[in-house]
């Protein structure tokens, strides 16, 4: 079996960051992304890697990206080493990507990239950014900069698209089938489930 990479995307305030933490908490290889912006993620659990790892201006542009990208004002990428262990090394890997990250490594890893839209509306995304303690101006921010740049299109052409509007543990099956950590029940285990 071929090793992948799941890139889970969708716009500011979607579930990107809690869902790859969580996937890495139960053992998923996880791939950080690299950006010049000061970390406001919190720590990780031990053992884990940071969401985002923070890296100066003049350091970025020394490194080694397979992707790279800017988000309000700062770089952002994807180490080349990073994706070349994960799929030399893990049957399963996340990553976190913009739209123009996606892009550049859709042609490179044709087959081993899948992507992941995480489907939110206007209401449940802004409910969230209040709840992250974002101001009137930070939310309009972020919602033009979805809409500018198609975030909220990506379901388009996602491989796969889970709606993150309810129980976060429905989210998180999903995202557990997807990848391959379930496995189907047979007919006898379906039977004695609904009690036949």
């Amino acid at each position: 079996m071929e090793n992948k990479i799941y890139a889970l995307v969708g716009p500011h305030a979607s579930g990107k960051s809690r869902f790859a933490g969580e996937l890495q908490a139960m053992g998923l290889h996880y791939i950080p992304y690299y950006t010049t912006a000061p970390s406001n993620k919190p720590e990780p659990a031990a053992g884990q890697v940071p969401i985002s790892l923070t890296i100066e201006k003049l350091e970025f542009f020394k490194t080694d990206f397979i992707a790279k990208d800017t988000y309000k004002g700062n770089y952002v990428g994807i180490k080349k080493s990073d994706v070349l262990d994960a799929i030399s090394n893990h049957r399963a890997s996340v990553v976190i990507l913009t739209p123009s990250e996606i892009k550049q490594l859709s042609s490179l890893l044709k087959g081993t990239l899948e992507t992941i839209y995480l489907m939110s509306d206007y209401v449940v995304i802004v409910e969230r950014m209040l709840q992250l303690g974002h101001n009137n101006d930070e939310i309009k921010y972020h919602l033009e900069y979805a809409e500018n740049n198609s975030e909220f299109d990506l379901w388009k052409t996602a491989r796969h698209v889970v709606k993150n509007t309810g129980d976060p543990a429905d989210v998180m099956r999903q995202l557990m089938a997807i990848i391959g950590l379930t496995v189907p029940a047979d007919p006898q285990q379906v039977k004695e489930i609904l009690g036949k």
